[in-house]
């Protein structure tokens, strides 16, 4: 195989590649909701904003997981409270629950891809002016 060829190979590969390969979902907290399973829809879930394919966790489904995994508590009230309203900041967790945000996210991280970042509906609009 010559150089020319390799090199049409490679670019050939970064074609195909760039073609197929899933696009980053960036997405406001209420079209999360909808990514829930239902209807054949795909399972995803945030974690610190960013948006997992979120496979068996269901119970976290189209929410942002991030409270709830913290506290490691799996009731509703620990999901995502006000939809419309800013994402969660969670600046009152204390320091073993940060630790322990950090073990699920890593977990995540090391198990499901990140399909996406979650982000308030005002910076969404932001970002599409």
């Amino acid at each position: 195989m010559t150089i020319v060829q390799l090199i049409l190979v490679c670019l050939f590969i970064v074609l195909i590649y760039n073609r197929f390969r899933r696009k980053a979902l960036t997405a406001p907290i209420q079209d999360l909701l909808n990514l829930n399973g239902d209807g054949g829809k795909p399972i995803y879930l945030a974690v610190r904003g960013r948006v997992f394919d979120g496979g068996l966790y269901q119970n976290f489904a189209g929410r942002d997981a991030s409270r709830g995994l913290a506290l490691q508590s799996f009731d509703e009230e620990t999901l995502t409270k006000d939809l419309k309203g800013p994402l969660d900041d969670l600046q009152d967790l204390n320091t073993d629950q940060l630790v322990n945000l950090e073990s699920w996210e890593k977990r995540f991280m090391d198990k499901y891809p990140v399909v996406g970042r979650l982000v308030a509906e005002d910076d969404l609009r932001l970002q599409h002016l």
